[in-house]
């Protein structure tokens, strides 16, 4: 069971990482370094595939917004919680909203709409968007990395790759979660608008 595992790692991880990424990806790419460091794949691809996850995924969100602002899915995401904040924040500030959108938990996905909603050029979007998501990736696979460093200090060689790859996998379910549910958490203490 554990070779099949670490199979699936090793073949997918990086797809796993892409498309992880495109969405709230922190804790995604936080396991992207972490895999790098324990080589199951190459730091550079990890990075590489943090980087275009949430520069796609922010893309996606922006064309959506722009191209189908009548489209039920976004009329959806216009009622989210906060997104009229959003919508004001990017109307007012678009260069910093862009570089700084993608670090606020739970707006990513709202705030990519409100962009695509927003006056703020394709062209500018695209290079702010860039920008962002190369220190994005730089930041939170080089996290993941420095934590497989300190977990190997703290548990020793001992352990063999694969009981590493469970210890990565669970650290890696427990703040996926933990950040959901603080994110559920502040939504619904947020009034709606």
């Amino acid at each position: 069971m554990t070779d099949t595992i670490h199979y699936l790692v090793e073949r997918y991880g990086l797809l796993a990482v892409f498309i992880g990424c495109m969405a709230e990806g922190e804790s995604v790419a936080i396991l992207g370094g972490f895999f790098a460091h324990q080589q199951v794949f190459a730091a550079w691809q990890a990075f590489a595939a943090a980087f275009l996850g949430a520069f796609s995924g922010d893309t996606l969100f922006f064309v959506l917004g722009r191209r189908f602002s009548g489209n039920k899915w976004v009329r959806l995401m216009r009622r989210r919680p906060g997104f009229s904040h959003a919508y004001k924040m990017v109307q007012a500030h678009p260069k910093l909203f862009v570089l700084g959108n993608r670090y606020i938990y739970g707006m990513r996905l709202a705030g990519g709409i409100a962009a695509g909603l927003s006056n703020i050029p394709v062209a500018l979007f695209l290079g702010l968007n860039a920008l962002s998501a190369l220190v994005w990736a730089g930041i939170f696979v080089s996290l993941g990395y420095i934590f497989g460093v300190g977990a190997e200090q703290i548990l020793g060689e001992a352990l063999k790759a694969h009981q590493r790859l469970f210890i990565g996998l669970g650290i890696g379910l427990v703040v996926a979660t933990g950040a959901w549910l603080l994110a559920r958490h502040v939504a619904k203490k947020e009034p709606r608008e």
